[in-house]
């Protein structure tokens, strides 16, 4: 036992999720605000990008899930009836990516990464309050992904589409990705929501289709739903563990390579995500103990060790991990990022958890101290966006934004919360 959960509680509570129900909150437009610059100026007038809210979601959701305390199960709700208002589009399916601060789109893209996030926060949100009535939302988001993102002649999903679901020339996750039609981030964030739903499918049956104070739709449209639906998730998610068992990984490296072409080659050359391969262990883990199967898993553990121990090329001597490299020309993003140190608290607290590996506990112990000691606004609240290899804080980079959510860190905390560690 490593008696973590109290630390990380206060932190989650007092520093986290504090600073999104007192700062963040958009009383004018509704939802949330879309960003928060480094030096700590609210930008009010700020787009909304679809990332930020469905993490917002995922979050609030959780931690209601976890904790019980109704501010979250409001703050949960907030992001989800946003979600469903000014998000989701009615006439083509899926979600926009970006709108401008009064709710309309700016951005109609269909980034297929941001959907599997709109579905992480849906199933999310049913997990915690048992509203089954958003089954049907969750399963419109699962088959926008299927019917849109998968490659039939080589497997696995494309990254992006327009609006109306045709090609679309720049496929790109942001300015700092290459253009390929798929990526080990994207694929990613999808087996992570095709995971949570196929667990929150699992919960509602456990419960017999919800036959608690907390259900809004009767139990026979449940459980007819549920029991028609369920299969095709499974089949989806054993894809997935498949794709990174088979195609994702290199076999040489153990690491996890991040471009593709449509047949699978490796693009954009030699590049190594720390942060993504200590993320992906866990995750590949959770996904395969989720679906329950003694072969898969048999199959996934020994991957998840090595892919875990091969992203320690990115550890540092004062606990923090390097986000990637690129081999090629030499270039090192050294700065110690946020969301990679969360990652890597999580992802080797795991391979000490299942596999008693007393050096990888030691490495998510002294990532944690790192946190603790150089990450945590304080005085702001939330974490800082990173420290470059000099301990300078990073205040070029958003406070809260687009892409800075409390999503990696409030998940850390609630892990280790749940897994009583």
């Amino acid at each position: 036992m490593t008696h973590l959960s109290p630390e990380v509680l206060d932190i989650l509570e007092n520093n986290i999720l504090s600073f999104w129900l007192e700062k963040m909150q958009d009383e004018e437009n509704g939802g949330f605000y879309g960003q928060m610059k480094g030096d700590g100026t609210l930008v009010k007038d700020a787009n909304k990008g679809g990332i930020l809210n469905a993490r917002i979601l995922w979050s609030f959701s959780a931690a209601y899930r976890v904790l019980g305390r109704p501010e979250y199960l409001a703050a949960a709700t907030r992001a989800k009836d946003y979600i469903l208002e000014h998000f989701v589009d009615q006439e083509f399916g899926g979600t926009y990516w970006e709108l401008d601060q009064h709710g309309q789109p700016v951005d109609s893209k269909k980034q297929f990464y941001a959907i599997g996030f709109m579905l992480y926060g849906i199933s999310e949100y049913i997990r915690a309050t048992k509203d089954t009535s958003l089954l049907e939302t969750a399963f419109a988001l699962f088959d926008c992904i299927e019917a849109h993102a998968w490659d039939t002649e080589f497997g696995g999903y494309i990254e992006a589409q327009t609006l109306d679901w045709q090609p679309i020339a720049d496929m790109r996750l942001s300015e700092l990705d290459a253009n390929y039609p798929k990526s080990q981030n994207t694929h990613l964030h999808i087996i992570e929501p095709y995971t949570n739903l196929f667990r929150c499918l699992q919960e509602l049956e456990a419960t017999v289709c919800l036959q608690e104070p907390r259900a809004t739709v009767s139990d026979d449209s449940s459980s007819d739903l549920i029991k028609a639906r369920k299969p095709q998730v499974e089949k989806a998610l054993r894809g997935l563990i498949d794709i990174f068992c088979n195609r994702i990984l290199n076999p040489e490296t153990h690491h996890l390579d991040l471009f593709f072409d449509m047949n699978w080659t490796r693009g954009a050359g030699w590049l190594e995500s720390y942060g993504h391969d200590i993320e992906c262990s866990w995750l590949m883990h959770e996904a395969a103990l989720v679906l329950g199967d003694e072969a898969v898993l048999k199959e996934v553990e020994p991957i998840v060790q090595l892919v875990a121990k091969a992203s320690e090329k990115g550890l540092n001597a004062d606990g923090s991990m390097t986000h990637e490299a690129n081999l090629d020309n030499g270039h090192v993003d050294a700065d110690r990022h946020w969301w990679v140190q969360a990652e890597a608290v999580v992802g080797f607290l795991n391979i000490y958890q299942h596999f008693g590996d007393e050096d990888a506990l030691a490495k998510g112990l002294h990532c944690w101290q790192y946190i603790k000691d150089n990450l945590i606004d304080h005085e702001l609240g939330e974490w800082y966006w990173s420290r470059d290899p000099q301990g300078n804080i990073n205040r070029t980079d958003d406070h809260a934004g687009f892409w800075k959510c409390p999503y990696h860190n409030s998940r850390m905390c609630l892990e280790i919360i749940e897994r009583k560690l």
